[in-house]
């Protein structure tokens, strides 16, 4: 696949690591979807001095209750607010782009990373910055074995749309996204300001397509029409 980086999972050809000074402060919230999207660096951890020395934080958060998450420019007309209503999904917004994505309590794996803009793991280029962080989630999957035998990789190339990657996220495929056996497998997204950026990541351990596809607005694709990402559950078995 042009401009992404596959490896097996056995043998596996790392890449040389890039330079880390820095240790990440781990964290773990829990609350709605629209509140853990609305949080701030300062609020995410602690330990905001000035942006040259805003402290790592690697946060893994866990909604409460079932969300459609919509990308900061998606268009509202993208969703069927009644459909969502009766199933008793949120609506929220996140500040980073992209489609929307469907988080059920104890079925989405997600990760916020913030960094700082004097840190080395900073790139002014925005595609080029998320690289890092999907290597972090392939050497993840690939340690865990939950890809053995697949061929996992981090896109590198141009962004890949479909039909519904505007209105659903893990239909299409952006920088340094993962895939496993040409699935997508990670989502990443990012906000950034001149101070710091939040890199936010996720990996379905259940896909309800059928779910994603009934809270789209008419005329909704089927479920068959959307890409099936590579969830942990299926990976895992």
């Amino acid at each position: 696949m042009a401009g992404d980086a596959p490896r097996r999972s056995s043998p596996v050809q790392r890449p040389a690591p890039r330079p880390v000074t820095r240790r990440f402060v781990i964290g773990r919230r829990t609350g709605g979807a629209d509140e853990l999207h609305g949080l701030e660096p300062a609020v995410v951890e602690p330990a905001v001095l000035a942006p040259a020395v805003l402290e790592r934080a690697a946060t893994w958060f866990e909604v409460d209750r079932s969300a459609l998450v919509l990308g900061s420019a998606q268009p509202l007309a993208h969703i069927d607010l009644d459909a969502c209503r009766a199933a008793g999904v949120d609506v929220a917004r996140r500040r980073s782009g992209g489609g929307a994505v469907l988080v059920v309590p104890g079925e989405m794996l997600w990760l916020d990373v913030v960094i700082g803009a004097g840190d080395p793991l900073w790139d002014d280029d925005i595609g080029r910055s998320m690289w890092w962080l999907g290597e972090v989630w392939a050497e993840a999957l690939l340690s865990l074995g939950a890809a053995a035998g697949s061929l996992v990789a981090v896109h590198r190339g141009p962004v890949r749309r479909t039909n519904w990657s505007n209105h659903v996220c893990f239909d299409g495929l952006g920088a340094g996204e993962v895939t496993i056996d040409g699935a997508k497998a990670v989502g990443i997204s990012q906000r950034r300001t001149r101070s710091w950026a939040r890199l936010q990541s996720s990996m379905h351990v259940v896909w309800r397509g059928e779910m994603m596809a009934a809270l789209l607005s008419p005329p909704r694709p089927t479920s068959a029409a959307l890409h099936s990402p590579a969830s942990l559950s299926a990976l895992v078995g």
